[in-house]
């Protein structure tokens, strides 16, 4: 029995899953279930004809006109025979017999309520059941004469209910039946195809008969409207029709869940014949709707069930569908996270399920993110995105050290250790060293630049240093001028602290980073002979290195290295003397000849910069090579001017710079040779007219000129002169008004300050006598005089003043004339 149990259920599942592949690739909405226990006992003998839901209990109608108490796992803990309204939870029970059968039932959704014990019957006609105050039940008929009644629903305070004739609603408050809906199609049977009613809410009411569904809304009715009409009236808010007949309806949110009964066409035969029932989840429009989803179910028996024999309850609150048929019970339930993530694996949309598992974490109880991640590795690796596989490593196995060491063998073996190098972990965790060896060894077997990467990107303590060492030499053997492995061999020796080996490499292959491991790992005392290599690999890093740090490798060492490469030894000894004048002053002579040698534009610099410089050996150097310029400045400065300014007039023939020489000088004599030398060259002359004016007098030069010789731009340069005399008298009255208004000021501020007061009180002492400078009794008449220097007096105590000098002066400043120290202030009393 129990494997037959297990087979159908089975059986029940696979039908709907090949139902959404034929049907849609679209997710389902909900999963499906086989009530079995004692739901599957009870049909073995009779078949089901009805069924109620509410709270945890369900209970189950039959032909035989038994009534089963269930639980929701199809338990049986009660068994009724006659129509009974008992309390779940109390004692309280009712017990009647009928004269006629009895169709349906329904209970007051408040019946618990002492207020509220009322319940509905229906058959041949609708009786209401009510308990008086006396605890006795009285029964009234709310409805009669339109046939049978096969479906009643309460909710609130509103009943509804199906007869032969329409849709019936009554107020239980007003005790008014509000309306008539009839029903569309007249041709159905009313017994074959029965009327399936849901409310929504408390005003909400769904009706399905035949193909037909109608929303209907229950208003309340204005005022000013009623007159001897109900309270309130209906308004159909949405009517559709659908594909198969309607079995039952349910609401699910804003959408509707409908059993359908289905009749399908042999192609062989074409005869009809019964097909699966569907439950399909709709959204209702105004006139139509649109479908969400659609399942076919493989109930027992189902090749004979007509439409009646379908019903569909829920469980309001939970989700829960209840689809019911005489042999079978069928729960379908909205699909949880789970269940989402089942699908989505099935679909093979391993990213989107792993997604949906770590946003949903908490809630999923079958899966785990782990398991998801892996399976979605492998899913990737099966597929050949090898890359994406490695990508996805980093998020998935985390920090498990032996689920990366797992995936990298998986990766070895299909040979793609490549593509998961750039993600493995190289902190926390760390694997074995044997797993980045292994991958070093594939890259250096086949790529030379990736296996640089790589020993540039890992730290050194990855894996075992001297291993990988031992294979790039031997590699070197093979290939010894590749400067890839060269240069990957000497970060491998910076790594293990061989930086001696490293330095030798990075200097052959005049590497950029030399400097950088010098000065990283303080390896001055290893390149004091190398100092020529490092120069002639980059001379302008070599010569910063060397002078900043001078206390390591000393200036005399570095010029002794040397010193058979002058043009190197130029580039050091000029960088040294920018930075410090002073510090290479023993090579001052030696430079002379370098700057003469290899640059002559920083000679004249130098020589004016020097203070150290011998003269007279530069002064030989530069007559050797005819430099003039440097000549001229080593004469002046060896005081012979006036050889300097004779070479610049013959050899230089340049105006412009003897008169700026002679400015230089500010002198009479070379002037005057400036000159004499000038007077017969009519463009020297224009020259000196247009820049002596301001030097020496014009008139010297102008009478000097002979009568009758030409000169270019005279009148210009007469013109200059004026101006630059009109200039010069501007200036000086100009500055004479700043002068005068400036003394001016000065002395308006030197009367307002002696014209202040100053404090005198008893502190003050005179400073002839040294007593108090005001008198003991204020009473008693005094006199004191005050000096700018602000010496205080008793006036009797001064000495007094001649004819001959009748100023006065403080004796101790012992001034002689008007000045700081006069008289500023007498006091007298």
């Amino acid at each position: 029995m129990a494997e037959a149990e297990e087979q159908e259920t089975e059986s029940l599942e696979e039908s709907t899953d090949e139902s959404e592949e034929e049907e849609s690739e679209e997710e389902p909405k909900l999963k499906y279930e086989r009530l079995s226990n004692g739901v599957t006992e009870i049909l073995q003998k009779d078949a089901a004809s009805c069924m109620t839901v509410h709270d945890k209990f369900l209970a189950l109608g039959t032909h035989y006109g038994k009534v089963y108490l269930l639980d929701v796992q199809g338990n049986i803990t009660q068994k009724f025979d006659v129509v009974q309204v008992f309390g779940l939870y109390s004692g309280e029970e009712f017990h009647e017999t009928f004269d006629c059968p009895i169709k349906i039932i329904a209970v007051h959704p408040q019946y618990v309520r002492s207020s509220c014990k009322q319940f509905v019957t229906g058959g041949k006609k609708l009786l209401l059941f009510e308990r008086s105050w006396m605890s006795r039940w009285k029964s009234s008929v709310l409805h009669e004469g339109e046939g049978n009644i096969r479906s009643v629903k309460w909710r609130g305070h509103l009943i509804a209910w199906a007869n032969n004739m329409g849709v019936k609603i009554f107020d239980i408050t007003s005790k008014q039946r509000i309306t008539n809906v009839p029903r569309d199609d007249i041709s159905l049977r009313p017994d074959m195809y029965p009327c399936s009613l849901c409310w929504k809410d408390n005003v909400t009411l769904i009706i399905g008969w035949g193909t037909s569904v109608k929303i209907c809304s229950v208003k309340e009715r204005h005022a000013s409207e009623m007159r001897d009409l109900p309270s309130r009236y209906v308004e159909i808010v949405s009517q559709f029709e659908t594909e198969f007949y309607i079995s039952g309806l349910a609401p699910l949110c804003d959408q509707l869940v409908v059993l359908s009964y289905v009749k399908e066409v042999s192609e062989k035969t074409e005869r009809e014949y019964c097909a699966r029932p569907r439950l399909d989840i709709i959204q209702p429009l105004a006139e139509t709707c649109e479908e969400i989803s659609s399942d076919a179910l493989t109930v027992r028996g189902f090749q004979e069930n007509e439409c009646r024999d379908y019903h569909l309850e829920y469980s309001e609150g939970e989700s829960l569908f209840y689809i019911v048929s005489p042999r079978d019970v069928v729960v379908a339930k909205e699909r949880d996270q789970d269940d989402h993530i089942d699908w989505l694996l099935e679909k093979k949309k391993y990213e989107e399920a792993l997604m949906a598992a770590e946003i949903s974490q908490r809630n999923i109880k079958r899966h785990k993110i782990l398991d998801i991640g892996l399976a979605y590795i492998n899913h990737l690796v099966e597929k050949g995105d090898y890359d994406i596989a490695a990508r996805k490593c980093q998020k998935i196995l985390g920090k498990n050290a032996a689920l990366w060491e797992y995936e990298v063998y998986k990766f070895k073996e299909i040979g793609q250790l490549k593509a998961i190098s750039p993600y493995l972990p190289r902190g926390d965790p760390v694997l074995k060293p044997l797993i980045y060896e292994m991958i070093l060894h594939e890259f250096l077997e086949s790529d030379y630049e990736g296996f640089a990467t790589l020993i540039r990107e890992w730290p050194g303590d990855l894996y075992n240093n001297s291993v990988i060492v031992q294979a790039v030499r031997d590699h070197l053997k093979k290939d010894s001028q590749n400067r890839t492995l060269l240069k990957t061999l000497a970060e491998l020796y910076t790594y293990d602290k061989n930086y001696g080996n490293a330095l030798e490499i990075y200097l052959t292959l005049r590497h950029k980073d030399v400097f950088q491991l010098i000065h990283k790992h303080n390896l001055f005392s290893s390149i004091k002979d190398k100092i020529v290599l490092l120069m002639d690999f980059d001379s302008e890093k070599a010569v910063d290195m060397l002078l900043d740090n001078e206390d390591k490798i000393s200036i005399k060492k570095v010029v002794e290295e040397l010193e058979d490469r002058p043009e190197l030894q130029h580039v050091y000894l000029h960088k040294l003397f920018k930075r410090d004048h002073h510090k290479g002053q023993r090579y001052h002579e030696k430079q002379i000849s370098l700057y003469a040698e290899y640059d002559r534009p920083n000679l004249l610099p130098f020589l004016r910069d020097s203070t150290h410089c011998p003269l007279e050996k530069a002064l030989e150097i530069c007559q050797q090579r005819n430099f003039v310029e440097e000549t001229v400045y080593l004469l002046s400065r060896m005081g012979n001017s006036r050889s300097a300014l004779k070479m610049i007039m013959e050899e230089l023939h340049d105006v412009d710079k003897a008169i700026e020489f002679a400015k230089e000088q500010d002198d009479g004599e070379l002037w005057e040779d400036l000159i004499l030398y000038s007077i017969d060259k009519p463009p020297f002359i224009t020259g000196l007219l247009n820049n002596i004016g301001t030097h020496v007098d014009p008139i010297l030069l102008i009478h000097r000129i002979k009568e009758g010789m030409e000169i270019p731009n005279l009148r210009d340069s007469l013109v200059k002169i004026l101006q630059d005399y009109n200039l010069q008298i501007l200036l000086r009255e100009g500055c004479k008004k700043i002068l005068v208004a400036d003394s001016l000021s000065l002395l308006k501020k030197m009367h307002r300050t002696q014209m202040k007061g100053v404090l005198v009180d008893e502190e003050n002492i005179c400073e002839s006598c040294l007593s108090p400078i005001l008198p003991s009794d204020a009473a008693k008449p005094f006199s004191v005089v005050i000096f700018h220097c602000r010496h205080m007096f008793h006036k009797e105590c001064l000495p007094v003043p001649s004819m001959a000098s009748p100023a006065q002066f403080c004796n101790i400043c012992s001034a002689k004339h008007r000045g700081p120290g006069s008289a500023i202030l007498e006091m007298k009393k």
